[in-house]
């Protein structure tokens, strides 16, 4: 058996990356093998590219089903793959190609005069580069190193790269992969664990709210008013209608009318925009998961979300306990934390915080420990700042923050036993902000009042607040039983799991 190359071999791509003039080169000599292969086609179709080829087996597949064969084994089964060429050498008699499924499984293609002739061995020496998709067909063998291969008795390019690939053996920068994720879905195995992680999480987030009984819904990202959160919205023009739209900022206005109309259980995984800054865990577009379920509150939605995480983390990762791109292990196991704002910053401050502490105490606590107060400032908005301040630091472990100040929480009940307060929490991991839940609003004119307070913000220049919504007061006054909410993060939950940032987990975020 003859035997393959010894991995690290020489290849067709030098180890840095090419210049300018060199690409620029490269390609004129790889469009110059696509006119020539135009000139040889006979068939009617014309064109460089088959419109397709005979594939019979994936890679992936027979990887499964010969991964193990000894040294030098002949199978006598005739396979016919493609795949993109990311190692190529050729030498008198024998050519060796490393062929890579969209997957990366990867599968050595032998290519010999006593195969295929003389003239085919020298049409693959004289047109096959780096990067170009191919088919062969041949006899599943493994080579004397034990390489999983074909012997192609036939082969032919199913796609030409007139551009060169990135060396597969380097490193995209941070910048090179989120501007051109092709490239680095090709050469980087987390950019493609990645995606598949981000599908398994979407799979499992649907299975689990399945097992208990809730409906997937569709809800409208061109809206006549924007609500559902406080954000500064993106605003667009239609033309059918001649009116300013709003792209969603939430879901959360028209779920709520989906639990009005008798939807006890519903769920959405959607597309939000937010016109604000980009950081490391925001992005103007993202997707959110927003689900509520009737006669239960922000407690028995909490224990919804605690399940909807760990099962998304085994999912995965096959354990709560996940590996992070660094190395970090984080346990999201157990039952996790439910800790009180007020307490927590009150304890941490070494100073009693309530919510009838005056916003000049608060403005005044704040400026001597340093913390700007923010705009249109309110008492909530200041203990929040406070609480982010002396709090939030010190989490490690999945916390539910509960029981937030009312004038921050215009969608929540106020809180049974507490005046002033919310049942609202913040669910934080890593860090970070990764989901929030409540026992919701229902009272019709409770709802109108607090959307009032929202005009009288957006009417002093606050441009998050939310504006009067009379469609969805309309829709309360028509009975909404009493509910537990909550939204999530799918790129924050990705980040959750995987330890990366939130411009890796999204396939295309949005860059300059």
């Amino acid at each position: 058996m003859i035997d393959s190359p010894a991995p690290g071999a020489a290849h067709d791509a030098d180890a840095s990356e090419p210049s300018e003039e060199e690409v620029f080169e490269q390609k004129a000599v790889r469009l110059a093998k696509r006119e020539r292969l135009i000139a040889e086609r006979t068939d009617a179709a014309g064109g460089a590219y088959p419109v397709a080829v005979p594939v019979t087996d994936t890679i992936p597949a027979l990887r499964a089903r010969f991964g193990d064969l000894e040294a030098g084994a002949e199978t006598g089964v005739t396979a016919g793959v493609a795949g993109r060429v990311v190692f190529s050498r050729n030498t008198g008699k024998l050519c060796f190609a490393t062929l890579q499924s969209g997957d990366g499984s990867r599968i050595q293609a032998m290519i010999s005069l006593a195969a295929v002739g003389e003239e085919s061995l020298q049409r693959w020496k004289e047109l096959v580069d780096l990067g170009d998709h191919v088919f062969v067909s041949g006899e599943v063998i493994s080579s004397r190193r034990g390489e999983l291969s074909i012997m192609a008795t036939s082969w032919a390019i199913a796609a030409k790269a007139v551009l060169p690939l990135p060396n597969v053996y380097g490193e995209l920068s941070e910048e090179g992969r989120v501007r051109s994720r092709f490239l680095d879905l090709i050469v980087r195995d987390q950019a493609r664990a990645t995606v598949r992680a981000r599908a398994a999480v979407n799979a499992s987030l649907r299975q689990t709210f399945t097992a208990h009984d809730f409906i997937e819904v569709e809800t409208p990202m061109l809206q006549v008013q924007h609500g559902g959160a406080s954000a500064r919205p993106f605003v667009t023009h239609s033309n059918a209608f001649d009116t300013e739209l709003y792209l969603r900022i939430a879901p959360e206005l028209f779920l709520k009318r989906a639990v009005v109309g008798g939807l006890d259980r519903v769920f959405e995984i959607n597309r939000n925009f937010r016109n604000e800054g980009a950081d490391s865990t925001h992005s103007p577009e993202f997707a959110m998961l927003e689900a509520y379920q009737a006669y239960t509150d922000y407690h028995g939605i909490a224990d919804l979300t605690q399940e909807l995480i760990q099962n998304a983390a085994v999912a995965v990762a096959g354990s709560t306990t996940v590996t992070w791109a660094d190395g970090t292990v984080y346990d999201l196991g157990g039952q996790w934390e439910r800790l009180s704002m007020y307490d927590s910053l009150s304890d941490a401050a070494g100073r009693a915080i309530t919510p009838e502490t005056s916003l000049d105490d608060l403005l005044a606590f704040a400026a001597d420990v340093g913390v700007e107060a923010p705009p249109h400032a309110t008492h909530g908005k200041l203990v929040e700042e406070l609480w982010e301040h002396f709090v939030k630091p010190g989490l490690t472990r999945p916390t539910f923050v509960m029981d937030f100040p009312v004038d921050t929480s215009p969608l929540v009940r106020e809180h049974r036993s507490i005046p002033g307060l919310v049942e609202k929490w913040d669910l934080y991991v890593r860090g970070f902000e990764l989901a929030t839940g409540y026992s919701e609003l229902v009272d019709p004119v409770i709802q109108r009042e607090r959307f009032v307070e929202q005009a009288k913000l957006a009417a002093r220049g606050d441009v998050e607040a939310m504006r009067i919504d009379e469609e969805f007061l309309r829709a309360l006054e028509h009975g909404m039983p009493p509910t537990g909410g909550m939204g999530m993060g799918i790129d924050r939950l990705l980040m959750a799991i995987t330890g990366l940032g939130i411009r890796e987990t999204i396939l295309f975020p949005l860059v300059k």
